[in-house]
């Protein structure tokens, strides 16, 4: 049976829509926060002539408030993704772990258990974060890199995915995983990437759905795969 993963970033307002879309299907999922950012409920917009900042293909995504988590989360895994998205080897390593630890003990108070894991910002890492985030007891730090098989991985303080989900051969790689027998098949996204079109959210619930009913998978937290790793 293999064992399907997924996690999404950021703590926007899009996840509300996405984390009713898992329930449904009883799907499980891990969300990689920045409490630092998310303050007050911020809605999503579309930028207009003038408009400063950020924004994915003109969208700006908004955000979850830091007093809808409980809510919005419920029922799933939460870990850090930085205070405020401080990407490693950009700012003071100790700042740096600092930043990440602050955003865990937060989390930790709002669901009264422990978050120990942690996706690196933009996937930046270094040979010292790795080292600062493993000493400082996380379990697994996710990157932006892929790979065919991710127990293969020796360290989880640089752990792959098998790709984004929206990579244009999901499907090649979902299967071929199947036929190669391997134990998990990991995958990871930002739910604003669907903004509000309607086709690109089925898309994504299609997916859901079949992995549901596949009777080949089970869905698993992305922490549940950490003690198969280094085994091929």
């Amino acid at each position: 049976m293999m064992k399907v993963v997924q996690c999404w970033d950021d703590g926007v307002n899009n996840d509300v829509r996405l984390t009713g879309l898992l329930r449904k299907y009883n799907a499980k999922a891990t969300f990689n926060l920045n409490p630092g950012l998310m303050g007050k409920r911020v809605p999503p917009s579309w930028i207009r002539p003038g408009d400063k900042g950020w924004s994915f293909h003109g969208y700006r995504n908004g955000k979850i408030g830091l007093e809808d988590i409980a809510e919005v989360y419920d029922g799933f895994q939460l870990a850090s993704h930085c205070w405020k998205h401080e990407n490693a080897g950009t700012v003071p390593d100790q700042e740096w772990i600092k930043s990440a630890l602050d955003a865990r003990h937060y989390l930790e108070d709002i669901v009264q258990h422990e978050c120990r894991g942690f996706a690196w910002p933009c996937g930046f890492f270094t040979p010292e974060t790795v080292r600062l985030l493993r000493e400082n007891g996380f379990a697994y730090g996710r990157t932006t890199q892929n790979t065919d098989d991710i127990t293969s991985c020796s360290e989880p303080m640089a752990l792959p995915s098998n790709c984004h989900y929206q990579a244009g051969d999901f499907w090649d790689r979902y299967e071929r995983a199947k036929q190669n027998g391997n134990k998990v098949f990991y995958f990871w996204g930002h739910s604003y990437e669907m903004f509000d079109y309607e086709p690109l959210w089925q898309q994504l619930e299609d997916k859901i759905r079949y992995i549901t009913e596949d009777p080949d998978t089970e869905w698993a937290d992305v922490i549940d795969i950490v003690p198969l790793l280094g085994r091929q």
